[in-house]
């Protein structure tokens, strides 16, 4: 791609030059990354400067930039199509690399061997989607792989099996979304994910997704160009059971909850009220909100591969610890396994063991039952 299809695809004539992109980015604190000065240099100068990799891998793709845009450019977007570049001359960090070879190889960027992927279901009796089921329960890279988020994993099919929800896995057969693939810019391998993840949905008439992961969702949801299944978010199910009574508590959960919401559920979909409404069912549970929440919310940079590579200065997600521990809350509830991975991290980073804990919305739900 040249630089006048960047410009035509991008729509970057119409950018106005205000800065409202760098400005609301919640990386720029701590990088010099400036998306206004890229997209400057392509519709101006005409040409494409591949910037430090410290800048061009920072970006979460969080899409603060394209939520405060008054033109609707979505920035990220583009800095995505000039990562496809980096990675086709091979600038890339070898981390993101080693990520993106695992994912083709085994489905997983974790470096993780496919007959590895059912482990966290053991003892849960789950069945197969060839069997049949209402929904099917995508479980996701880092559920399947991570022993902490495993527990989410656990939480979730526990909550729907209380709720008599009929749903199955694809157990071995599940491969990685490609969220985060497309994110690094390697769209081979996304398109080549898409095709092969439809031919199995396919297969098994699939209708109906849940998942506990907002990556998932809006992949499955916008990336995909498909009609053939409905995809829902975990908070999305959980909240219409509550509402048809298929849920009922047994037990309270008697803490002090801040929520934090994950980017690509809140600012890519507007997904808000259904986390909130499912926490404010819990007996027990306080609900408290942080300054910068919903669209305001503050990236904890784990998305667009940062889970692969690391960004010198201060983590987004110690300072949203510390405003959590500042608002008196207990607990961060999020609904993303990237989240809860970096906010954990960050709680012992910032030495605030004792102080609070992060737990996802299925893990809370599932103790009140």
């Amino acid at each position: 791609m040249n630089a006048q299809e960047l410009v035509q695809k991008h729509k970057l004539l119409e950018c106005i030059q205000c800065g409202m992109c760098t400005g609301s980015c919640p990386v720029a604190r701590k990088t010099s990354l400036n998306i206004r000065r890229y997209m400057r240099e392509v519709a101006v100068a005409g040409r494409l400067v591949m910037h430090p990799q410290e800048e061009l891998w920072s970006c979460t793709t969080c899409g603060t930039c394209a939520v405060r845009c008054p033109k609707e450019i979505s920035p990220y977007e583009f800095l995505i199509d000039i990562r496809s570049m980096a990675v086709e001359e091979g600038q890339i960090a070898p981390t993101l690399r080693d990520a993106l070879e695992s994912i083709f190889k085994n489905g997983n960027p974790w470096g993780r061997i496919r007959t590895k992927r059912t482990e966290w279901a053991e003892g849960l009796n789950i069945k197969h989607i060839s069997q049949g089921a209402e929904y099917l329960y995508f479980v996701g890279c880092t559920p399947a792989y991570d022993t902490r988020v495993q527990e989410v994993a656990k939480s979730l099919a526990n909550c729907l099996i209380k709720a008599q929800v009929d749903f199955a896995t694809l157990g071995q057969e599940e491969n990685c979304c490609g969220s985060e693939v497309y994110g690094i810019g390697e769209k081979g391998l996304f398109e080549y994910l898409v095709e092969e993840n439809m031919k199995i949905f396919n297969k098994y008439n699939v209708k109906q997704v849940v998942t506990s992961c907002p990556h998932a969702y809006h992949t499955f949801k916008n990336r995909y160009g498909q009609t053939s299944f409905e995809v829902m978010h975990h908070s999305q199910l959980f909240a219409k059971l509550i509402d048809e009574g298929k849920l009922s508590f047994s037990k309270e959960f008697n803490k002090t909850v801040i929520y934090h919401d994950p980017c690509y559920l809140g600012k890519q979909n507007g997904v808000y009220d259904d986390p909130r409404k499912v926490l404010e069912s819990i007996p027990g549970v306080k609900l408290i909100e942080f300054d910068r929440s919903r669209e305001r919310s503050l990236c904890c940079e784990g998305a667009g591969g940062r889970m692969w590579i690391d960004i010198p200065g201060e983590r987004l997600a110690e300072i949203r610890v510390r405003d959590a521990v500042e608002a008196g809350a207990e607990v961060i509830a999020t609904a993303c396994p990237f989240c809860l991975l970096t906010l954990e991290d960050a709680v012992k980073t910032t030495g605030y063991e004792e102080k609070i804990r992060v737990m996802d919305l299925a893990e809370i739900l599932a103790q009140a039952l």
